[in-house]
């Protein structure tokens, strides 16, 4: 057990503070009293807790005065959508390692790894490709490491979610037919829930030490895309048409997206390769102990409150 779990405060060591599941879980971090030291590449605004170490992944100085008196390392940041294969290895594979290399040089006893679902099946993407060879690196490295696959996660400050909100609002949510027929399923997670389950990942011990973990909303079974769709709906106050694409289709607007918008496209053909598998449920032997974690948000209250945030701060 490292000396968190012995009834300190953690001194975290975190990438990715900036981007949707960093702030979420930076946020939390703070409220429990813990003190942070967090990877930025911009400047930010101080916080009574933070310590905020300009640089990125590639920065290996950065990252050394990051893990400087660490007792555990999150590694949330990485890359999830791009229209160039070498990010992916650049940000997720490389990424990772210089992380994990400058956590064992300071002596810092545990590593947290954020994966993805999608390094179930990494012969979809590059994207899971890139984490599936994280996740090798991580448990390679001699560290006291714990790594989690979340699903989708979703809840306030989340854009890629949005547009299926904006889309709800027109009456209509498409979503991926997979490809070998079907209607698809996948897990939902709150970021809520996410952020509270990294902190409880902390203490180590043998419950979660050495173990990779798929966590979700408690939902048996997942969602399937048509119920998923539809809650979305309700979260905005409509009743929606459920418009399924299949995989040809969706690849012609990923190439209209990438001609439309370049770099910042959001539909890539990659993101196509994993979104037209027909199960992205979390597994039973992935599990997260109940001693340890449990959700908290039922997804259709979530996604209310979610679309909820999304008024007030204008964003639908």
């Amino acid at each position: 057990m490292t000396q968190a779990g012995r009834g300190a405060k953690a001194r975290i060591a975190l990438t990715g503070a900036t981007g949707f599941v960093g702030q979420a879980l930076l946020d939390l971090a703070l409220e429990q009293g813990m003190v942070v030291d967090a990877l930025t590449r911009r400047g930010q605004p101080r916080r009574d807790g933070v310590s905020w170490i300009r640089g990125d992944l590639a920065d290996r100085d950065a990252l050394d005065e990051m893990m400087l008196g660490a007792e555990v390392a999150i590694h949330v940041a990485g890359v999830v959508n791009t229209p160039d294969p070498a990010e992916f290895v650049a940000g997720n594979v490389s990424g990772t390692l210089a992380v994990l290399e400058a956590a064992r040089a300071a002596g810092v006893p545990r590593f947290i790894y954020v994966s993805s679902l999608s390094a179930r099946e990494p012969a979809l993407s590059r994207y899971g490709e890139s984490k599936a060879r994280a996740e090798m690196l991580v448990k390679a490295s001699g560290l006291d490491w714990t790594i989690v696959r979340p699903p989708w996660i979703y809840g306030p400050g989340d854009r890629d979610t949005l547009d299926m909100f904006k889309a709800a609002q027109w009456g209509v949510v498409p979503v991926p037919a997979p490809t070998h027929g079907g209607r698809g399923r996948t897990s939902l997670i709150h970021v809520a829930d996410f952020a509270r389950l990294l902190l409880a990942m902390i203490p180590g011990g043998e419950e979660v030490t050495f173990r990779c973990f798929e966590p979700d909303d408690g939902r048996s079974g997942g969602w399937e895309h048509g119920e998923m769709a539809r809650a979305i709906g309700a979260a905005v106050g409509r009743r929606v048409w459920v418009a399924r694409l299949p995989a040809w289709l969706m690849r012609l607007a990923a190439r209209v997206d990438g001609k439309l918008r370049g770099g910042r496209a959001k539909l890539t053909l990659d993101r196509v390769g994993y979104m037209t598998h027909p199960d992205w449920v979390v597994g039973a032997e992935g599990r997260v102990p109940a001693t340890v974690w449990a959700p908290q948000v039922d997804s259709g209250g979530g996604l209310r409150s979610t679309a909820d945030w999304y008024r007030r701060e204008g964003w639908l």
